[in-house]
């Protein structure tokens, strides 16, 4: 089937695989420079392989999407402070003042990040993910107590989703894909891959994807934090988290390995 755009061809499929060969093709005048592809995918393959998302390891699926979510205790540190939150300021809600207990539901959302922290730290644990955590949480906390809005501790999380939302679409635009930029890296391809049509389209959906999953977090949760509804944004808060990452995090692994397959002994 060309992918050539031909008159009176309505096929939004086809008109969308020819963007992505269009946008990702190779070119001497455009994209970035070679250093810099070379910078950007060594941080991200690196981020990558510390999360265990290396297909060269030959893991399974399950294994693969367990450990990026951090196991366990990943997830109960991912989980837990916001679960609290929600639980104390339900608990607390005062239905005259449209508003639960702030300083309580902060108070004990922060400590509990804190508490994580500190037991990896005394463990000698890596703890960059839970510090992260703390600091991104212990943030959202001032900023919420400085204005008294329980919903203003969710804005961190909403320009979080906008900031990689824009790093997926663009590089994903631009012939960059930031999945293609990680995976050549792993795999040690460096950008050579942009010479593979197939790894091309395969890498520019997969990078759509993710800037899709961001954008739809934004666009179910912004009107919530518009509402003032707390409990509501808190709860899909939660149900777009992990449950949505794991299962993009599957089919990303998938579709990598379906590109490089190992080689048989």
């Amino acid at each position: 089937m060309s992918d050539a755009a031909r008159p009176g061809d309505a096929d939004p499929e086809r008109t969308a695989d020819a963007a992505a060969d269009a946008v990702d093709a190779p070119s001497d005048e455009t994209g970035a420079p070679a250093s810099t592809s070379e910078m950007l995918g060594a941080a991200l393959g690196g981020a990558a392989r510390r999360a265990g998302l290396d297909p060269a390891d030959g893991r399974s699926t399950g294994h693969v999407v367990w450990k990026a979510m951090g196991g366990w205790r990943g997830i109960l540190e991912s989980v837990l402070p916001g679960v609290v939150f929600l639980v104390a300021w339900t608990l607390t809600y005062d239905a005259d003042t449209r508003s639960g207990n702030l300083l309580l539901s902060l108070g004990l959302s922060v400590g509990l990040a804190a508490v994580f922290t500190v037991v990896r730290l005394v463990q000698r644990q890596s703890a960059s993910a839970a510090i992260g955590g703390l600091i991104a949480a212990a943030a959202a906390a001032a900023l919420s107590l400085w204005t008294g809005r329980g919903e203003d501790s969710f804005i961190p999380g909403f320009l979080t989703n906008t900031i990689y939302g824009t790093a997926f679409l663009v590089s994903a635009l631009v012939g960059w894909p930031l999945i293609g930029l990680a995976v050549g890296f792993l795999m040690g391809e460096g950008t050579a891959w942009r010479a593979d049509r197939r790894k091309r389209r395969v890498f520019f959906w997969l990078s759509l994807a993710w800037a899709a999953l961001f954008a739809l977090r934004l666009i179910v949760q912004l009107p919530l934090y518009f509402a003032g509804d707390v409990t509501a944004l808190g709860t899909l808060k939660l149900v777009m988290g992990l449950p949505l990452f794991a299962p993009l995090v599957a089919v990303t692994w998938l579709a990598v390995r379906a590109l490089y397959p190992r080689a048989p002994k």
